[in-house]
């Protein structure tokens, strides 16, 4: 704690030193751009001219945000042109610029639709779905037909440069450890507990998410692989407003979901409230080859089986905001999710163990009858300081989740030879819950003298989670523990506690640099009953991070970023308990694992703000990664998370392409190699391929006011850890058409048209394979309504994510 309190010391020096010594050099000119609803225009552009021959100055692009920044010119007359498709032309008045660090703020700035240009161009307005910002990928998610029906899983896994595996792992341009964020805030949730989360949550809700891959010192410290923040919409209208939906989906089963948002304006209350109810189908069949090498001669396992069940869940989530005047608010949100799964899974494997006379058969059932929930309940102020940007925002968080999946196992093994049978039933209660508690403080002052900003944060955060297992044996109707299976119950707490400082200026009128550093103290135990206790750990650590703009010329930026990262062990994986799958095999838990930490570099070049090159280089330390560790004797393998080296080297190129004013197209490709050198029985395993990926999306405005999606992904050859993945590529497609004055909008689209989304892979280890080949039923259509109503005057929210700023942030704005 001593070096933490010296860290806290060190930054508010630094702070104070910095603000100090900087000189006065130039201003900035910024301003937000509305539309006549007072929703943001995410496109356009901002024109400086010259008041005396309306001769070009300078001029930028609106952001997906609506915003705006100018450096300020020389002293002289000036005015601003704001001009977007659709709408028609605003000059401002002109105003007088005095001094090279003069600073204006336009404020909301609001266009009208002109009646004649949208009759003409309207239907050539086609949003982008990718824009690539200095430290961040943007993809747009809300008003997209594939998002329609769609869950926020679904539009995760398909998102340029993200790979989710079937237990919910993420990896980003061929990296693993990935966080996860709502509205800026971690879910602290991973592999199959945060599938289930996503798989709650309706992609209608999102707005859209960010992938970042190089985070700044504001963010946590957690994701090596980088930060995937789903933003959720934001009411812009006044009065009582919002939308109800509804839809269908097969996939050879049938699925519905249905849902409604509701927004109201009054006064110095801004409040909301949205439900939605979905019952989705699962299935999935799935066949598996194991190989057991071992002196005198090698065991194959053959493996086939289906899984088939649904999945029912509701969700809601309720906001207030209260305006204490115009610079301060108060606010809360309270998130409920829920979701029963109910499945089975039927195998059937084949045995050949030359140690044993003829086959040996094993006719597996499990039955899973799955509870998840998730409530967290969120309080924040927000406040404005001064009027230059000075801002300050805290938040608390409290949330609860629990995990219950009660299972029950039967299996018939059937020795060929002598006809002989053996049955094997029992059930397992594995009930797992985590408290969380969370507070923070974020302060931000502008500098408008170097068009900079400073900005100071701490926080702290505790965690606990709290898992058991217990095995049942049936006697009648009595359930009876089993004595051969001893039960486990592992909790463990984590608290951190973190401190950062942010500091961007403008260095000259082509660099701009951003440095933070940011310091964790991690205090963690953990305690399994009756096996043993893990080691407790205290570490503090440091994670700078540095991102340099240089501007060649108008058509030519570089950016350059550095940034160090960590990635704790999952609570569950710190268990070192043996959790039953198969008659062959187990998962366990290492209370050994470390923390990987990761040093990533990147360079983003972008040309004639449109075309992006992206190159990347990740080294982590200690890499958290599963391993299959076989034992031959006996024809078992156990999954078991351990520490590896490896390293990524990844270029992307993102380009948007227009075919015809009603065509679009949005490219993104990457070439990534990865390389990883994992120890098993004390033997080096190093596994490395260079993998390929493509994704093509294309929008197209239709006759009618229809609009087609239509978008294509491949990904090539890859490798994670000991395991090497089969190349897989799929298409989309889908309509949507509006009526009623855009107030009813109908969505149709069909996935995975080709049935091609299949996932195959294969590790070995000392001459033992294991390979997999798996479909999700990923093919089949949804068809989706919605219908938006409104009736009040234009407003525009002040937030509506859970924590003010946190979107913002997540920008790096």
């Amino acid at each position: 704690m001593k070096k933490l309190y010296n860290f806290l010391l060190l930054m508010a020096a630094l702070a104070f030193l910095t603000q100090a010594a900087l000189a006065q050099t130039s201003g900035s000119l910024t301003g937000l751009v509305v539309d006549d609803k007072g929703a943001p225009l995410s496109y356009g552009t901002v024109t400086l001219l010259k008041t005396s021959d309306a001769s070009f100055v300078n001029g930028t692009a609106i952001d997906l945000e609506g915003k705006f920044t100018l450096k300020t010119p020389a002293p002289g007359n000036y005015r601003l042109r704001i001009s977007a498709m659709g709408f028609a032309n605003l000059d401002l008045a002109s105003f007088e610029v005095t001094s090279a660090g003069f600073s204006k703020d336009f404020g909301k700035i609001a266009l009208k639709q002109d009646a004649k240009v949208l009759k003409e161009v309207t239907v050539h307005n086609l949003r982008p779905a990718v824009d690539v910002q200095a430290d961040k990928m943007v993809v747009s998610v809300e008003g997209t037909a594939m998002a329609a029906g769609n869950t926020a899983y679904d539009v995760l896994a398909k998102s340029p440069g993200v790979l989710v595996d079937q237990d919910g792992n993420i990896q980003l341009n061929g990296k693993q450890g990935v966080k996860v964020m709502i509205d800026g805030k971690l879910t602290y949730l991973d592999g199959k507990q945060l599938q289930t989360m996503l798989q709650g949550m309706p992609a209608d809700n999102l707005k859209n998410l960010e992938i970042i891959t190089n985070p700044s010192a504001k963010f946590d410290a957690e994701g090596t692989g980088g930060i995937i923040n789903l933003n959720l919409k934001k009411n812009t209208m006044t009065g009582l407003n919002g939308s109800v939906y509804g839809g269908y989906q097969y996939n050879t089963k049938s699925g519905a979901n249905g849902g409604l948002n509701l927004n109201l304006k009054q006064g110095k209350w801004s409040s909301f409230a949205s439900v939605d109810l979905a019952q989705r189908p699962r299935k999935r069949t799935f066949t598996m080859d194991r190989i057991f090498s071992r002196e005198g001669g090698n065991s194959t396992l053959n493996q086939s089986g289906k899984e088939e069940g649904e999945t029912f869940s509701p969700s809601a989530r309720f906001g207030t905001d209260y305006d204490l005047n115009k610079n301060h608010s108060l606010g809360a949100t309270l998130s409920l999710n829920h979701s029963r799964t109910n499945s089975g899974v039927n195998t059937n494997s084949t045995l050949l163990d030359p140690t044993q006379a003829g086959l040996v058969h094993n006719q597996t059932t499990t039955h899973n009858k799955g509870q998840f929930s998730n409530a967290t309940f969120n309080v924040h102020y927000a406040g404005k300081l001064d009027t230059l940007g000075t801002t300050l925002s805290a938040d608390i968080d409290v949330a609860r989740i629990r995990d219950n999946s009660p299972s029950d196992f039967l299996n018939l093994k059937t020795y060929e030879a002598t006809g002989e049978t053996e049955t094997e039933f029992f059930e397992t209660l594995n009930p797992t819950s985590y408290q969380i508690y969370s507070a923070k403080v974020d302060f931000a002052k502008s500098l408008p003298s170097i068009k900079g900003k400073l900005e100071l944060g701490a926080k702290a955060s505790y965690v606990e989670s709290d898992n058991q297992i217990d095995f049942y044996n049936r006697e009648g109707s009595q359930r009876v523990p089993d004595p051969n299976r001893s039960g486990d119950h592992f909790i463990y707490d984590e608290n951190i506690y973190a401190a950062y400082s942010n500091f961007n200026a403008t260095l000259s009128s082509r660099f701009t640099l951003q440095a933070g550093l940011r310091a964790e103290y991690t205090n963690s135990e953990g305690n399994s009953i009756p096996n043993q206790k893990v080691t407790p750990r205290s570490y503090l650590d440091l994670f700078p991070s540095v991102f340099v703009q240089q501007r060649i010329s108008d058509n030519y930026q570089i950016g350059y970023n550095y940034s160090r990262r960590i990635y704790r062990p999952r609570y569950s994986n710190l268990n070192p308990f043996r959790f039953y799958i198969d008659a062959n095999t187990y998962a366990e838990g290492n209370p050994y694992l470390k923390p990987e930490y990761t040093n990533s570099f990147q360079v983003t070049q972008t040309f004639k703000k449109s075309y992006n090159l992206i190159f990347g280089y990740a080294h982590t330390k200690d890499d958290i990664s599963e391993v299959p560790v076989f034992y031959p004797e006996e024809n078992k393998m156990v999954f078991q998370q351990t520490n590896v080296e490896s390293e990524t080297v990844n270029a992307t190129f993102v380009a948007p392409v227009t075919i015809t004013s009603k065509w679009n197209m949005n490219n993104n490709l990457t070439v990534a190699y990865q390389k990883y050198q994992t120890i098993v029985n004390k033997k080096i395993i190093e596994n490395a391929q260079t993998m390929f990926s493509a994704q093509i999306s294309n929008n197209i405005l239709l006759p009618k006011n229809f609009k087609l999606e239509v978008n294509g992904t491949y990904r090539g050859k890859g490798v994670f850890n000991v395991y090497k993945t089969d190349p897989a590529g799929w298409v989309d497609v889908a309509v949507k058409r509006s009526f009623l004055k855009d107030q009813l909008e109908v969505n149709l689209a069909f996935t995975d048209i080709f049935r091609t989304q299949i996932m195959k892979g294969t590790s070995e280890v000392n001459g033992n394979i294991n390979a997999i080949d798996m479909y999700q039923f990923g093919q089949g259509m949804r068809l989706n309504l919605r219908y938006r109503f409104n009736k009040g005057e234009k407003f525009e929210m002040k937030r509506r994510a859970t924590s003010v700023d946190e979107v913002n942030r997540a920008g790096g704005n």
